[in-house]
């Protein structure tokens, strides 16, 4: 009988599908579950909400009921009207990363839940009922250093012989409008590297696209900064993996996984004072972070690093050993089960 249900209702791959799919892989080794909604790469087969809602049983053997873990507001919506409208056995656990107060009808639905994880302890300040604070994790067995990352950079033949990316959505929040000016500054004097923006831009934000496109060909960088668009799930590990550096200069980040994907895969970041960032940097062992809007300096930090070839491979060694050491979605995937195991034996 299944006591685990993990929802994504979300048809894109976002920075939540991430981190929902990273501690899934890790949860089904301990749990009888089922992924309701979407598709996550390497997670078992989705079901329908309506199957969900079937196999919420009215007695599991071990437990006194089902967990419904959700994370978006479509998701605690579905998990209440479950268990209160048709009064399903289930017990609902949301996880909150938003290190801003939420708007009015997300604090009521998250009001309702059963028990809260937050992700930080600014994340945890802005909701009711904290069970635990668990760090997101990488799952660091699919995201893991390239044998040799110059011949894969070449191999992706996006010209150059070394490349930087930043990854997430195209618009002014996640700041790619500083990394491309970061970019106009550091590419001039760094032949031979290449920037990737790793990302699509909605309806709404394709003028601020045209924008970013417009600079960088006055600069007569068009060749150098490329935007492939948003890169498969199933993709982006040999992707990430083949780069030199991760630059995220986002003006807002919940959490932020992208430092820490490149990280399980050996690569070091420079990120704004913002999200998880500065924990991830471990005092610049792994990343260097700068200020907001401080795209200059990002730019002058990354030659730094990319031009001390012994500091750049130090780096990437320490990268990958505090991701395992310290940020795995084993750990993560642990830190909900004692949140589960607590729900199960307050019973009904």
């Amino acid at each position: 009988m299944t006591e685990l249900f993990v929802t994504n209702f979300n048809r894109n791959f976002t920075g939540v599908s991430a981190t929902c799919a990273n501690v899934l892989r890790q949860q089904v080794k301990s749990y009888d579950l089922q992924l309701v909604g979407q598709a996550l790469p390497h997670c078992p087969t989705p079901i329908s909400i309506a199957e969900a809602r079937r196999r919420s049983p009215s007695a599991l053997p071990k437990r006194p009921f089902a967990i419904w873990h959700v994370r978006r507001n479509t998701e605690m919506r579905a998990a209440i009207w479950a268990r209160d409208v048709m009064r399903l056995p289930i017990r609902t656990v949301f996880t909150s990363a938003a290190q801003r107060r939420h708007s009015a009808f997300p604090r009521w639905l998250i009001s309702r839940m059963d028990a809260i994880v937050a992700t930080t302890e600014a994340a945890a300040s802005f909701v009711p009922n904290v069970r635990a604070v668990v760090p997101h994790g990488v799952d660091t067995a699919l995201f893991s250093p390239a044998e040799d990352p110059a011949r894969s950079w070449t191999a992706l033949g996006y010209g150059g012989t070394l490349g930087i990316a930043t990854i997430g959505r195209i618009r002014p929040e996640k700041g790619t409008d500083l990394f491309v000016d970061s970019m106009l500054r550091l590419l001039p004097r760094l032949p031979g590297a290449t920037a990737l923006v790793l990302g699509k831009a909605t309806r709404e934000h394709q003028a601020f696209l045209d924008a970013q496109k417009a600079k960088i060909t006055t600069a007569g960088l068009a060749d150098r900064i490329l935007f492939p668009g948003e890169v498969k799930a199933a993709e982006l590990p040999a992707l990430v993996r083949s780069l030199s550096m991760i630059v995220q200069l986002p003006r807002y980040e919940g959490y932020g996984m992208a430092p820490l994907e490149g990280m399980a895969s050996g690569v070091p970041f420079v990120g704004s004072r913002t999200g998880y960032y500065q924990s991830f940097a471990c005092q610049g062992k792994t990343g260097e972070i700068v200020p907001l809007e401080a795209a200059e300096q990002a730019a002058e930090i990354a030659h730094s690093i990319l031009t001390d070839d012994q500091r750049h491979r130090q780096m990437c060694r320490d990268a990958r050993e505090v991701a395992v050491s310290s940020f795995s979605s084993a750990s993560e995937a642990e830190g909900y089960s004692r949140v589960y195991e607590e729900l199960w034996a307050q019973g009904t």
